[in-house]
């Protein structure tokens, strides 16, 4: 039997119209786009107002998100299951802390790779936050409704991309 699940790597044609499929379901079922980042504000709230009660109801910022758990914090959470369903499926699960092409440039420290890591993420979630949508606010929902501020954030995400890779591992990286 031939299960696609079980491949180590999928369509992205399929990947996409799948993505595409669940953008619609999340309209229709939720009447909002797809979006993790604002998950992350509702944790921050919600942290904040279990170690200083009262300081997010005065904080202007959390007024507009107060602290819940709502249906982009399930978002959150599929997405990390799916990704750990899916690595049994597939048979991948080699746990990788640095990876070679990462080992090649800056060394195989895992506390460097760790660092770099979640100040990367915490950069994202912040630029994020700043332009009012994640990759998945604006690089699937805001394109799929052809909005052209989200056209625009993909092209910079997509540009500044490249150039993060550029300047972290230089011209070399066929080499490796």
């Amino acid at each position: 039997m031939n299960n696609p699940l079980l491949k180590h790597s999928w369509s992205p044609y399929l990947v996409g119209v799948g993505i595409g499929m669940l953008s619609w379901f999340a309209f229709w079922s939720a009447d909002h786009p797809l979006g993790i980042t604002t998950a992350f504000e509702h944790t921050a709230a919600m942290i904040l107002e279990a170690a200083i009660p009262g300081l997010a109801e005065s904080n202007s910022y959390y007024q507009e998100q107060s602290p819940k758990i709502g249906w982009q914090w399930m978002l959150v959470v599929g997405v990390l299951l799916g990704s750990v369903i899916s690595s049994f499926m597939s048979g991948d699960r080699e746990p990788i802390t640095v990876p070679p092409l990462w080992q090649s440039r800056f060394g195989a420290s895992a506390g460097l790779r760790l660092t770099v890591a979640l100040l990367s993420a915490g950069l994202m979630i912040f630029g994020a936050r700043l332009a009012k949508g994640c990759t998945s606010g604006h690089g699937i929902s805001g394109n799929l409704q052809l909005a052209a501020s989200s056209w625009l954030f993909s092209f910079i995400f997509f540009a500044v991309a490249v150039l993060t890779a550029f300047l972290m591992y230089g011209r070399s990286v066929r080499d490796v």
